[in-house]
């Protein structure tokens, strides 16, 4: 399930410029998982592993203008067609950071939540990456790990099925959020959905 940055960077890098193209009708998804962060204006918030930021115009719609949007990815490429689609950079929706989530140069306990979308299965060591994610949110903070469609069709389309394994199946994920400071609050898995919601312990 996990990667190693090397390939992710690859992975995505090839991919990047049409990655959009490919999903055209995620943007309502993205919005509606944003909406279940229950962010405030003002908030600070960090799209993990933020791709090409489809996540980062309603995350800055929900913080509004005082808020602080941070889109962190591994991949220039993403980045770069974040900062093209007009959602990053200087004149953008939010500050690009290019890094890796699991060495996040913010501060303890900066963030008041965390959004990733189709983040979980591409950290090389989850447990330490939430751990990260965690070190960067206060206590109470939020984390949303979401996917535009479920654990079956996301199988179903690579080709596979789902396992007993994927770290995404809720009695994998429970413990190993709890392990890295999170604790899990409510859980979707449909057809047309996967979010799982968690708050950072005090």
């Amino acid at each position: 399930m996990s990667d190693d940055p090397t390939h992710v960077r690859e992975f995505f890098g090839v991919r990047a410029a049409g990655w959009d193209s490919r999903f055209p009708d995620d943007g309502p998804a993205y919005a509606a998982a944003v909406n279940e962060l229950g962010l405030r204006p003002g908030d600070a918030v960090l799209d993990a592993g933020c791709g090409t930021g489809r996540a980062l115009p309603p995350l800055r719609g929900a913080v509004g203008p005082t808020g602080t949007v941070l889109g962190a990815d591994l991949t220039p490429e993403m980045l770069e067609r974040a900062t093209a689609a007009g959602r990053g950079g200087v004149d953008g929706t939010a500050a690009l950071l290019l890094t890796d989530v699991g060495r996040l140069p913010v501060r303890d306990g900066a963030l008041d939540a965390v959004f990733g979308a189709g983040l979980v299965s591409h950290l090389a060591d989850p447990a330490a990456g939430l751990r990260e994610l965690a070190r960067v949110v206060r206590p109470g903070g939020r984390l949303a790990l979401f996917h535009p469609i479920g654990r079956a069709a996301l199988a179903a389309r690579h080709g596979r099925q789902i396992t007993p394994d994927d770290l995404r199946a809720e009695p994998r994920l429970r413990p190993v959020l709890a392990e890295a400071g999170w604790r899990l609050v409510s859980y979707v898995d449909e057809e047309t959905r996967y979010l799982a919601v968690a708050v950072r312990e005090g």
